[in-house]
């Protein structure tokens, strides 16, 4: 009896090992990538966060995100606005994953999975217009 109650234990701990638990993502979050392969920059005037849209396959199509905090934003001699943003990221989006990095290092392993399956929506994001141009 105590040797089929030790197998039994045995069998839980492996099936505990073996589900991932609730904020494990299946594969790690690659480094930021080259700036060459930016597509497009949004600023989300609500969370005051610039985000910068990649392409890492190169076919144009948006496949990571990277969301770093406005620490000011001014306006050039010809009206546009310059934002100066954190060096590192608060937020990434990758492979259906969004990332948070509290302590904005860099992508480095300590980025925790904030939430999962979720897709990113450009379409949330208004375009910025002043005198009637897009920024």
């Amino acid at each position: 009896m105590k040797r089929s109650g030790w197998w039994l234990s045995l069998a839980v701990i492996g099936l505990a090992l073996l589900h991932p638990c609730p904020g494990w993502s299946k594969d790690g979050l690659p480094a930021e990538p080259d700036e060459n392969l930016r597509v497009d920059e949004l600023y989300d005037h609500e969370a005051r966060m610039f985000l910068f849209l990649y392409s890492l396959a190169g076919n144009g199509e948006v496949d990571y995100v990277t969301g770093r905090m406005v620490a000011e934003s001014a306006r050039s001699h010809y009206g546009n606005p310059v934002y100066y943003t954190e060096p590192y990221p608060l937020f990434y989006w990758w492979n259906h994953t969004l990332w948070n990095d509290p302590e904005r290092d860099g992508v480095n392993g300590n980025e925790r999975v904030y939430q999962e399956e979720i897709e990113f929506d450009r379409s949330r994001y208004k375009p910025c217009a002043f005198n009637g141009q897009l920024c």
